[in-house]
């Protein structure tokens, strides 16, 4: 039996502001009432970045609305998660992140099987004349597919 993931957020202005290298899945600690607010959908990844800390990797700045049926035990909705990956993995990560120029940022999150994940992306940021060069070469796609869908 094929599970199917539900995509929860996607961070679509990091390939617009990162050349993506490389990516990977990673877990996410979440409290009782961040994982109800998520399979709601109230989830901002777009100035979320991954950072290690001790050995660790955390997912800083990313914004988990507050559960509506929650009590005072609700969560802060910005406050640092925890991301759960392999040693080797983070220790690959923080190497490339070292790097000049690199980041790691998420790129989706996502429930699979019942469990929240998050895609990390590698990432090189981008100049100005990259993030044109980019809308100019979608634009670029989009007339020749309406020239194509006219001609049918």
């Amino acid at each position: 039996m094929a599970t199917e993931d539900k995509t929860i957020s996607q961070n679509r202005k990091a390939y617009h502001d990162y050349f993506i290298q490389d990516s990977l899945e990673a877990g996410i600690v979440l409290t009782g009432t961040e994982i109800k607010s998520v399979r709601e959908g109230h989830v901002n990844i777009r100035d979320a970045y991954a950072r290690t800390e001790k050995g660790e990797m955390w997912l800083h700045n990313a914004h988990i609305a507050r559960y509506d049926a929650g009590s005072y035990g609700n969560h802060d909705p910005l406050r640092s998660r925890k991301l759960l990956l392999h040693r080797k993995q983070i220790r690959e990560l923080m190497a490339n992140a070292e790097r000049r120029g690199y980041t790691i940022v998420p790129l989706k999150l996502y429930i699979t099987r019942g469990v929240a994940k998050l895609e990390l992306g590698l990432g090189r940021g981008k100049k100005q004349y990259d993030k044109r060069a980019s809308v100019a070469e979608e634009e670029a796609k989009r007339e020749v597919a309406r020239a194509l869908k006219m001609r049918r």
